[in-house]
């Protein structure tokens, strides 16, 4: 492998289920705005997370928690008078574990959606599009959704750009082009490993991640931009909800909401921050 650090390199060795810590920032000084009792543990928030996602979430050489998720949750949990805490954790398990009441929030850029907003308490706090990495050069020549047909393409199972894929291999099929080969992964990490290894023809994931690994010289970004969606976190508690709604909304009245999406070069809300149902 090349130069696969972070995520790729860390993520696989990281047990489902994981707590990762970081460092302490809840104020000592400060009321707590949740109650224990809300919490699936006292004084604490806990989050879960699918660290492999680099810029957005992922795990440094060093073991840390990094990105720009981590530090908007961290924030979260500072101004609610709380610890932060975050469990590593497969994407297809995030929302039965919210339901079951394994974490207070899913904190791992998902996406917006009718039906997951009929399950959950969410928010939107940014707008994100998904795109395709392909090996160094293109071999394939994949510059358009049509280029996809017959190819084998990786992806996250479970998520939103799992749907979006299969949605637009039933299109391109239904124009009579060739179906794509869509090989399903438990994380991003296994999936660019599979890129890298030649066992797939493209990947799958969210804009920033592409660029990210274009960045670094990893891979090559061949689309990007499609399927733009609000991102959200998700809470099952409303206690817990109403708590990261007015968190939120004060980090966009002192300037410092706006300041991380530019950093990340996110597209920032400029609406105060609501809970979105399903028929909003």
């Amino acid at each position: 492998m090349s130069r696969l650090h972070d995520a790729l390199v860390l993520a696989g060795g990281l047990a489902s289920g994981l707590l990762l810590t970081v460092a302490p920032v809840r104020a000592q000084d400060c009321e707590q705005k949740i109650p224990d009792a809300a919490l699936v543990t006292p004084g604490k928030l806990t989050m879960s997370t699918n660290p492999t996602l680099p810029p957005m979430q992922f795990v440094d050489s060093s073991g840390e928690l990094k990105g720009m998720r981590v530090t908007l949750g961290n924030e979260i949990a500072k101004r609610l008078c709380l610890e932060p805490e975050y469990v590593r954790i497969e994407f297809s398990a995030m929302i039965p574990g919210l339901q079951a009441g394994r974490w207070d929030v899913i904190n791992t850029g998902i996406f917006w959606n009718p039906e997951r907003a009929a399950m959950m308490k969410m928010v939107p706090y940014e707008a994100q599009a998904i795109s395709i990495s392909v090996p160094h050069g293109n071999p394939e020549k994949i510059a358009k959704e049509e280029d996809l047909a017959g190819k084998t393409v990786g992806v996250e199972i479970g998520g939103f750009e799992e749907a979006k894929l299969k949605a637009l291999d039933e299109k391109l099929q239904g124009e009579g082009l060739e179906a794509m080969n869509i090989r399903t992964f438990d994380n991003f990490a296994l999936a660019y490993q599979a890129l890298s290894a030649g066992q797939t023809d493209a990947t799958v994931s969210i804009d920033p991640t592409a660029a990210e690994y274009a960045k670094r010289g990893d891979f090559d970004r061949a689309i990007s931009g499609l399927f733009p969606t609000p991102v959200a976190l998700a809470m099952q508690d409303d206690a817990v909800a109403a708590a990261v709604v007015e968190a939120l909304n004060s980090m966009m009245e002192d300037g410092s909401y706006k300041t991380l999406m530019d950093e990340y070069g996110l597209l920032a809300n400029t609406e105060p921050f609501a809970l979105r149902g399903p028929n909003d």
